[in-house]
């Protein structure tokens, strides 16, 4: 059968996709350790955890970018306080992200809407162009650790970034304890086995509540599906996270809980997954 050439209009979209992603691979090569956070299911805390490690990662004199790819529903804006805040441009066409800090970008479709309730209308196609150029348009510079905070499921976003970076560290998987969270769970290891992506562990978030009166902790949704789970598929289990009404407080007002309450037994926790997920990654790249 005769092979029908590429019309002009292909070819030109070819040519622009090719340059794309050399852009891309040129930025993510100076960026020593890229992690997509995701989840099975919404709701369970994956930006607060994405957000929290970020900051973990920067008390460790880490150099950070983190990037909110939830192009519907983006949260990354209010967490950390930029809401008002507008995504920049160099005179090289480049894209600047948010200093949040001088160790901290961030980049999120958040700035780049007029309001925080203007909705998103957008398919497949468009998501995946826009995860392009916050991938190969911003000068991310060089950095320690690229967070990218996905939406739940395994749709558009998550697919696209997998494969949009040519040599990402790993996932971490952000589940809550109780059945119907962890089977949504098992199919993201599912789809970042299948996509040959190394799956970094699990976090067990919203793993029993700490009574704001007596401290004594409640097992709102039971505890230990996220451990059970990473054994079941022989990945590690990096820790659980309880829920506390602080979290909830600090998001709110735009400031990480594991800055404003660094004292507590929950941050603490949180450092330690932190630490687990540096030496999983650190010490993978080194052999």
């Amino acid at each position: 059968m005769e092979q029908t050439s590429a019309s002009p209009q292909q070819n030109k979209q070819q040519e622009q996709f090719n340059k794309q992603q050399k852009q891309i691979e040129r930025r993510m090569n100076i960026i020593k350790h890229k992690l997509t956070i995701v989840s099975g299911k919404g709701g369970v805390g994956k930006s607060t955890v994405a957000v929290n490690l970020a900051y973990s990662l920067l008390s460790q004199n880490r150099e950070v970018g983190i990037l909110d790819v939830d192009i519907h529903g983006p949260s990354l804006a209010k967490m950390i306080g930029i809401e008002n805040l507008r995504l920049g441009a160099s005179q090289e066409n480049n894209v600047e992200p948010i200093a949040v800090t001088p160790h901290l970008k961030a980049v999120t479709i958040a700035s780049l809407l007029e309001s925080s309730d203007t909705p998103v209308v957008w398919r497949g196609p468009l998501k995946m162009k826009l995860i392009a150029q916050f991938l190969g348009n911003v000068n991310w510079g060089n950095l320690d650790y690229l967070i990218i905070d996905s939406p739940p499921g395994t749709g558009d976003e998550p697919l696209s970034v997998a494969q949009l970076i040519p040599n990402m560290d790993g996932m971490v998987i952000v589940t809550t304890p109780q059945d119907v969270a962890l089977l949504d769970s098992r199919k993201s290891i599912g789809f970042a086995k299948t996509l040959k992506v190394p799956v970094i562990g699990i976090i067990e978030n919203m793993s029993g509540l700490i009574c704001p009166h007596c401290g004594g902790k409640i097992d709102l949704f039971k505890t230990g599906g996220g451990e059970k789970a990473a054994k079941d598929f022989k990945i590690p289990f990096l820790g659980r996270i309880p829920i506390e009404p602080s979290i909830v407080d600090s998001t709110d007002k735009g400031k990480p809980f594991i800055q404003t309450y660094r004292g507590t037994e929950t941050a603490k926790l949180m450092n330690e997954i932190a630490m687990k997920i540096m030496e999983i990654v650190e010490n993978k790249n080194q052999q």
